[in-house]
């Protein structure tokens, strides 16, 4: 079971969006044996679902 250990927003400010792209946030995860993984998501996945540092990873990695 995969659960997020941290969530780093990566809004640099001079970057801008293109149209249609959503915010996106790095997110690392731990496992159990300790192994970690960097992925990348848009925030309104975690806001829709409720996750947060902490929280038990609901997608496959």
């Amino acid at each position: 079971m995969w659960k997020i250990k941290q969530i780093f927003d990566g809004d640099y400010g001079c970057e801008e969006l293109q149209p249609g792209q959503k915010p996106k946030v790095s997110v690392t995860l731990m496992d159990d044996a300790g192994n970690e993984k960097l992925v990348s998501v848009e925030d309104e996945l975690l806001m829709e679902n409720g996750l947060d540092i902490g929280s038990e990873w609901p997608l496959k990695v």
